[in-house]
């Protein structure tokens, strides 16, 4: 078993990028840690940047600390400022639907928390799109058991197309 302890200096942050509103840097501290129930690590996101799209989850609960920086917290529609010290609590349901939004001069940090609880679904009103996830979720390396299909809304079937 690896050690339950990390120093986030002996993390590595890897870089995830989309277009030109997506970008950061996260530390997937709890894989690292093999954390089984928790997914958390440390996000970073750059000056003027998004690390992910407005999404809510149907099935986990998520909580961030904004540890250094500041910035805004799309919530249900409303726009919120957030700032060092400040936590959010998400829980499961449209109602969360949340995006952090880097809108300040300098880097945003934050921890974020998340229960692993598989299968996912993942709702992004934006864009109008539904996720379905299980196998592996935060950061874990995915096996031959990992599905990770999104499709639109608006493209859903009947229960019964398709069936004889």
């Amino acid at each position: 078993m690896k050690s339950p302890i990390i120093n986030l200096e002996d993390v590595a942050f890897l870089k995830r990028s989309h277009g030109e509103s997506f970008e950061c840097q996260i530390a997937p501290v709890g894989a690292e840690v093999e954390s089984r129930k928790l997914g958390f690590n440390v996000t970073v996101v750059p000056p003027g940047k998004r690390a992910f799209p407005y999404h809510a989850h149907r099935g986990n609960e998520e909580m961030f600390f904004i540890l250094e920086g500041e910035g805004s917290v799309r919530i249900a529609g409303a726009v919120h400022r957030i700032r060092k010290g400040d936590f959010i609590s998400l829980p499961p349901g449209r109602a969360s639907a949340h995006q952090i939004i880097n809108d300040s001069k300098a880097p945003l940090r934050y921890l974020a928390v998340s229960t692993m609880e598989v299968p996912e679904v993942v709702e992004y009103p934006d864009s109008g799109k539904l996720g379905m996830m299980a196998g592996s979720l935060g950061g874990r390396p995915a096996s031959e058991e990992t599905i990770r299909h999104f499709a639109r809304l608006k493209d859903g079937v009947d229960y019964w197309d398709g069936e004889a």
